[in-house]
């Protein structure tokens, strides 16, 4: 049995870093969006095939191999260390110990240390998967309870709906109305790990408990999302701009495309992404982008909800 998923690249429209908490994280707020595009991540797995002889005490099920993990696509080689998705999946059979293990294949099409939320992203979607193929002894109440505990932004990659962020990233609130429009991704062709960021910027520690703000209801309407937007930052943005300069030639060959509504950081960069009130316009910009910059990783996309976007 083989299945697919997508893990489909974060855009952070907003990202307000509202001080440093006492346990080391930062309290955020933060509207997200996903633009369509993504890594495509399989599981293969293999049942138990009967039983075998283990001991002088009798037999015990055939099981496969431990979870494994392939790599591959234009970003591959750009991976190293530990891999989230074989840390999610490693972390779902300790909570299910009925899980039958597999073997992952990852096309790795989403630039690492981006902003992008790749590695998040990859996870939620093993997770999506292990649900899928595991015929009831995975419960999505119990993955979405792991989610948060193998990073901040799991949880929100692993509904890849428009969402609000709060807490450390972990506490999410779907968004309503949030309107289908176009998007513009471009990368230079630079890492930025978000530690490095974080540190640069030398957020205050956060005093007392963070007003609550209710989600926003675009009410599907692409004026709404630009007027909420508008008013809002990436507070990332300025110390991004400190450790890798270049970001603000992209933001500046995004401000300079016909029709472009919001050009921002996504979360702690290196990726900058221009909004634009049809996919149309989208695609149109990229191709002229594109010509200009053939070095950069640059692709359009549908912002919102993808899954809506491909028609599911």
């Amino acid at each position: 049995m083989c299945m697919r998923d997508i893990a489909w690249a974060k855009l952070n429209l907003t990202l307000e870093v509202l001080g440093r908490r006492d346990d080391g994280f930062h309290e955020l707020r933060s509207l997200v969006a996903f633009a369509g595009v993504g890594d495509t991540l399989s599981l293969a797995v293999e049942q138990p095939r009967g039983l075998k002889l283990v001991s002088d005490r009798g037999y015990a099920a055939d099981r496969p191999e431990p979870f494994t993990l392939d790599i591959e696509g234009p970003f591959a080689t750009s991976l190293g260390g530990t891999n989230l998705i074989l840390e999610a999946a490693q972390a779902a059979q300790r909570r299910f110990p009925a899980l039958v293990p597999g073997r992952f294949r990852l096309v790795k099409t989403l630039p690492v240390a981006a902003g992008l939320g790749g590695g998040s992203a990859d996870a939620a979607a093993a997770l999506r998967l292990l649900i899928r193929s595991s015929k009831g002894a995975v419960s999505a109440e119990g993955i979405a309870a792991l989610a948060p505990e193998l990073g901040s932004d799991v949880a929100v990659c692993l509904q890849s709906v428009p969402a609000m962020m709060t807490g450390r990233g972990e506490v999410v609130a779907p968004v309503t109305g949030f309107p289908q429009c176009g998007v513009v991704l471009a990368n230079p062709g630079l890492e930025l790990a978000t530690g490095p960021v974080y540190g640069a910027l030398g957020a205050e520690p956060l005093e007392g408990e963070p007003e609550p703000e209710p989600s926003p209801d675009f009410r599907g309407e692409f004026e709404a999302l630009m007027a909420y937007a508008s008013t809002r930052n990436n507070d990332l943005e300025p110390a991004a701009l400190t450790l890798v300069p270049e970001i603000g030639t992209v933001l500046e060959k995004l401000r300079a495309l016909e029709g472009v509504r919001l050009v921002r950081l996504s979360g702690s960069g290196a990726t900058c992404f221009a909004v634009f009130a049809t996919p149309r316009e989208a695609l149109r910009a990229a191709i002229l982008l594109a010509e200009q910059e053939p070095d950069w990783w640059i692709t359009a996309g549908t912002l919102g909800d993808p899954r809506k976007a491909a028609g599911s």
